[in-house]
């Protein structure tokens, strides 16, 4: 993607989050009439779908950036109950936890300011590699893609700035759940 259609595109979702409430700024009457509702797997775990329910304009908007067809399959607020950010990860197909699920992750910046930033995707096929998008962000890293995602990682890292050594998140977990 090149800087300036990466940059159109932070600036609408700044837009877009900024018109509906994204950052829970908005009064909850005025966001909960305009809701959008994010569309979640199926196979998505509680944890998830609480996510999805309390922040559904933000998992709505990562849907949106990721295209068409994705759907929420995996959310985690990290790096605990303090919300620094919260990791999305969206799928397409009919059975999203297999080897060949495409798969799109974010990384959304839940802290009043840029923060550098690092979202890792990596296949579960070795030959696919991992795909990673880093930089000082205010809204978000991302979006990163695999084409067989399922069973793969995703690591999302943030710090204060690029020079120091203190990570405000250091995270790896599965991208999605293989049994």
């Amino acid at each position: 993607m090149s800087i300036r259609s990466r940059f159109s595109a932070r600036t609408a979702l700044a837009a877009a989050a900024a018109a509906l409430g994204l950052l829970g700024a908005a009064a909850p009457q005025v966001a909960a009439a305009g809701r959008p509702v994010p569309h979640v797997v199926a196979g998505a775990d509680g944890h998830t779908k609480a996510i999805a329910a309390a922040r559904p304009a933000a998992a709505a908007a990562g849907a949106t950036v990721c295209g068409t067809g994705y759907k929420l399959y995996k959310a985690d607020v990290l790096p605990d109950a303090s919300r620094k950010g919260t990791l999305f990860v969206y799928v397409k197909g009919s059975n999203p936890a297999s080897n060949d699920a495409p798969t799109c992750a974010i990384l959304d910046n839940n802290t009043s300011g840029a923060k550098w930033m690092k979202i890792k995707l990596c296949s579960n096929y070795t030959a696919e590699g991992c795909a990673s998008d880093s930089g000082t962000f205010s809204e978000y890293a991302g979006p990163v893609y695999r084409d067989h995602g399922g069973c793969g990682t995703v690591t999302s890292l943030m710090k204060t700035s690029s020079s120091v050594s203190t990570y405000l998140i250091n995270n790896v977990q599965d991208s999605t759940n293989c049994n």
